[in-house]
């Protein structure tokens, strides 16, 4: 049988020297493995100089999609987000490996990886995708920034009501005022928009979550749209207002900024061991009865 992944990126949580040093043995003993199965081995630049992993193929991580048919994440959800943010422009199979504190996206123990990886390798293993965003931040008619989000966008006042208007294609839903707004994909979910009261909507359910942030009517409750909508959030007051994508990436927005945000083109794909189950991996990491 031909084997599916000849070439195969690790990357470590790349933006924590520490956390690098601490799992420096488990990248060490993985990328090892993968070397003795005749795989080629290419490993984040960061993840390889902060772990001191030697003798292997180094490369950025934004270049690492164009290299590899795989990529093994080892690290937390936020490590995982990173990751496929920067291989949304060319989007391999990612693999993660948990060593954060909850594991939504990451769901391979770090104990059992050898054998969970040779699972994979063999076959074995679940396919499924995810839907990315695409948004576009304008300022006075003109593009300020545009960028993807795995979980969501977020429209937010640090410290005062940020007062907003939300348009779904083209149509008025609402002027509200709260200390934000989150705009999610199904995997964010169960992120920062499930802690804000918003549903959980299962991977495979086409749709987006708005759920406000601490609103001032309590009236404004979240609601669930179509994943193809056209999301406009104007922003109509606010001294100190931003907005983040996935938490990890903040711009400073000013009165009439306007967040376009849509489902983007590009999805990711996750690969999951063959007894992955989505609702025991909430019932576990929620610690439902």
């Amino acid at each position: 049988m031909t084997q599916a992944f000849n070439s195969i990126g690790i990357v470590g949580k790349y933006m924590n020297h520490d956390a690098l040093q601490q799992m420096q043995s488990d990248l060490a003993d993985l990328a090892h493995h993968l070397q003795s199965k005749d795989i080629s081995v290419w490993v984040e630049q960061n993840t390889a100089e902060h772990a001191h992993l030697k003798g292997f193929n180094t490369v950025p991580l934004a270049d690492i999609g164009a290299r590899v048919d795989m990529v093994i994440v080892m690290g937390g959800d936020g490590t995982m987000l990173s990751v496929a943010r920067a291989l949304a422009q060319n989007p391999v199979p990612l693999v993660g490996i948990n060593r954060g504190r909850f594991g939504f996206l990451t769901d391979l123990r770090a104990e059992e990886m050898l054998s969970s990886i040779d699972h994979i390798l063999a076959g074995d293993f679940q396919r499924e995708t995810r839907m990315f965003f695409s948004a576009q931040v304008f300022r006075q008619n003109k593009l300020l920034h545009a960028g993807v989000a795995m979980n969501d966008v977020v429209v937010k006042s640090c410290v005062r009501l940020l007062e907003f208007e939300v348009h779904i294609d083209g149509k008025f839903l609402q002027k509200q005022r709260a200390d934000g707004l989150i705009v999610s994909t199904p995997t964010g979910t169960t992120a920062y928009s499930l802690s804000a009261g918003g549903p959980i909507l299962h991977p495979n359910v086409e749709a987006i979550a708005l759920v406000p942030v601490s609103p001032h009517t309590l009236s404004n409750r979240p609601i669930a749209v179509s994943s193809a909508s056209k999301i406009e959030v104007t922003v109509v007051q606010a001294d100190d207002a931003q907005v983040s994508f996935d938490g990890q990436i903040q711009l400073d927005m000013e009165q009439g900024d306007k967040v376009v945000i849509q489902r983007a083109q590009q999805m990711i794909t996750l690969l999951h061991p063959l007894n992955y189950c989505y609702f025991d991996m909430l019932r576990n990491k929620l610690n439902w009865s």
